[in-house]
């Protein structure tokens, strides 16, 4: 049988963009940091996420419908942070809202999608979503490797 650790560590190498997965149940924002998205299809232009199936986040998506995928920038490691727990002090979220959908201010991206279909596959559940809109700003990424924050110093765009 593999070991755990060493399917983690070998993961860890591919490095990953930081997002933070948003949604809204009654007057409730809620936030993930995920780094488990990819687009999946230009016709119909769909997305992916992936959801610990012991995350509060699970049952938030399922109520709510439709979630936001925010794309962090370089800048929003603290942000990354307290969605992720790995911070004490309370942190003051200000959110922007898309197709009314709550968004991390700032972003390079944010996604709105309403769930299309979701797919449970081994301790995860897959949100396939339908994109709704998109807001995009320019800046550097915040990147995920080894377990690790980082940034890139240079982004070489292809134009």
């Amino acid at each position: 049988m593999m070991d755990d650790k060493l399917f983690r560590q070998a993961m860890g190498r591919f490095a990953t963009g930081v997002t933070v997965i948003t949604t809204e149940v009654g007057e409730n924002i809620h936030g993930m940091t995920a780094n488990a998205f990819m687009s999946i299809s230009m016709d119909p232009k769909l997305v992916t996420i992936s959801i610990d199936n012991k995350a509060t986040m699970l049952e938030k998506i399922n109520i709510s419908g439709s979630y936001a995928v925010n794309i962090l920038s370089e800048q929003q490691k603290d942000i990354s942070m307290h969605f992720a727990g790995q911070t004490k002090e309370k942190k003051e979220i200000e959110f922007g809202r898309l197709m009314d959908v709550p968004v991390i201010k700032d972003s390079l991206a944010s996604v709105v999608c309403d769930v299309d279909r979701t797919y449970e596959v081994g301790d995860h559940t897959l949100f396939i979503g339908k994109v709704r809109e998109i807001e995009i700003k320019d800046g550097d990424p915040l990147l995920f490797y080894c377990g690790c924050y980082g940034t890139q110093e240079k982004v070489d765009y292809a134009r």
